[in-house]
């Protein structure tokens, strides 16, 4: 995915993408990532956990919009209750 985000990025628009493993989204290098510590298969968190779910879109929405150095992990463990980047609001 990192690969067609550039292509994408080099015409002019934005990229995120949500990283379940970062050591190949270190390898692959997106334009911007959002690291949220769920396990394979859970890229929006688990199921039937719509706020959580929505939690995430936030969150990649905050930091389209806020990163700007390309290759930027960002990392937020949203599974983690106790993170102060977990509730982030990104309205």
């Amino acid at each position: 995915m990192g690969l067609i985000q550039r292509i994408i990025e080099k015409e002019g628009i934005a990229t995120i993408s949500i990283s379940l493993s970062r050591q190949v989204t270190q390898k692959v290098r997106p334009p911007r990532a959002l690291y949220p510590g769920f396990p394979m298969g859970h890229p929006l968190g688990f199921p039937n956990q719509i706020s959580q779910q929505l939690n995430v879109l936030r969150q990649l929405l905050f930091y389209l919009k806020t990163i700007e150095r390309p290759g930027t992990i960002e990392d937020v463990n949203l599974t983690d209750p106790t993170d102060p980047n977990g509730d982030r609001a990104a309205y």
